[in-house]
């Protein structure tokens, strides 16, 4: 069996090709707090632009978590980008706002200013609206794009003995929570297969990414779930992680990776929100469920964005003064859903 992208493929923007084509020097960026699907889209821009006869240089602000230390090429990436590179391209994944590039883009005001872009993401909050820019809602993983972006070159997804295929299902995976969330669409399982047929190790990438959990993040899910509070019989669910809580079992920040997606299973829960304390602001997690709330709507209110079952805000007040915010929010919208 083979499986044909060629048709999907038909739809990457003309301008992503020939800026892709024509570059010879790229620095592909990730988002901060990198995830999966950052992480593996930028890795595979890498590896695309190099196949093309380019070279390029994978950048995120923050260090890449361990869990991703099974991609290929994982140890290539930067915290800042290469002062000696005269770069062509700036190629951002899987950043639903420019500002989601974090600090570095600060540090390099003028590089992330004056370079010409492309931009691939699939957030549905995403206005960006560059010549290069390429945003599609309803793809489930700017991976998934990223895979028809490879098809579209030309390019085979089993380059490099499978990595190139390996990086972009790890994207996947995490954002579809292996195919459990809505957001897996036709199109998603169809790339995925091709994935899978280029050497993509679904189980394994699966295991990894949701079934291998190290002992201080099974105790940093423990303090978060004892924390549990609900409201409106249960239809709105929510906890709290606090900087001490990671101090207290000797877990790190990438360890929070997946705690909303169990607060989310609660029976009644239409609405969850992790709040996480970051210094003097607090980051947000929310999920909502199917013709109920709009996640967007609720972190957009903060200055936030995402997708419409899964979204996230940094709201600018301490974790004691954010949470009654957000749930007074949350609590106005599910006002306006039948119960």
């Amino acid at each position: 069996m083979s499986v044909d992208l060629r048709s999907l493929a038909a739809g990457v923007p003309d301008d992503v090709i020939e800026r892709l084509r024509g570059a010879r020097r790229v620095l592909a960026v990730s988002h901060e707090n990198p995830d999966a699907d950052t992480v593996g889209s930028t890795l595979a821009i890498c590896r695309l632009v190099e196949a093309l006869g380019g070279t390029a240089t994978p950048v995120c602000t923050d260090p890449v978590p361990a869990l991703y230390a099974f991609l290929a090429g994982v140890d290539r990436f930067r915290t800042d980008p290469d002062p000696a590179a005269s770069y062509d391209l700036l190629v951002i994944s899987d950043c639903g706002s420019l500002d989601r590039i974090g600090a570095v883009r600060d540090r390099h005001p003028r590089l992330f200013a004056e370079l010409p872009r492309v931009a691939i993401d699939h957030h549905a909050s995403n206005d960006q609206a560059d010549d290069g820019d390429w945003i599609d809602p309803a793809a489930a993983a700017t991976c998934e794009m990223t895979a028809l972006l490879a098809v579209r070159l030309g390019l085979p997804l089993d380059l490099d003995r499978g990595a190139l295929a390996t990086a972009l299902m790890a994207g996947i995976v995490m954002d579809t929570a292996t195919f459990s969330h809505p957001n897996a669409t036709p199109r998603t399982l169809v790339v995925s297969a091709a994935l899978v047929e280029a050497g993509a190790p679904l189980s394994d990438i699966s295991r990894r990414l949701y079934r291998t959990k190290p002992d201080p993040q099974l105790r940093l899910f423990g303090r978060v779930l004892e924390r549990l509070e609900t409201d409106l019989d249960g239809r709105l669910v929510w906890s709290t992680l606090r900087d001490g809580d990671l101090v207290a079992t000797d877990a790190r920040p990438e360890h929070s990776e997946g705690i909303i997606d169990l607060l989310a299973q609660a029976d009644a829960a239409e609405v969850a929100i992790l709040f996480k304390e970051a210094g003097t602001a607090t980051r947000v997690s929310v999920r909502t469920r199917p013709a109920g709330v709009d996640a967007t709507v609720l972190t957009g209110k903060f200055g936030g964005g995402g997708h419409a079952r899964a979204a996230g805000a940094t709201v600018g007040l301490p974790l004691d003064e954010a949470i009654p915010a957000v749930l007074a929010e949350a609590r106005r919208l599910l006002a306006g859903v039948a119960a």
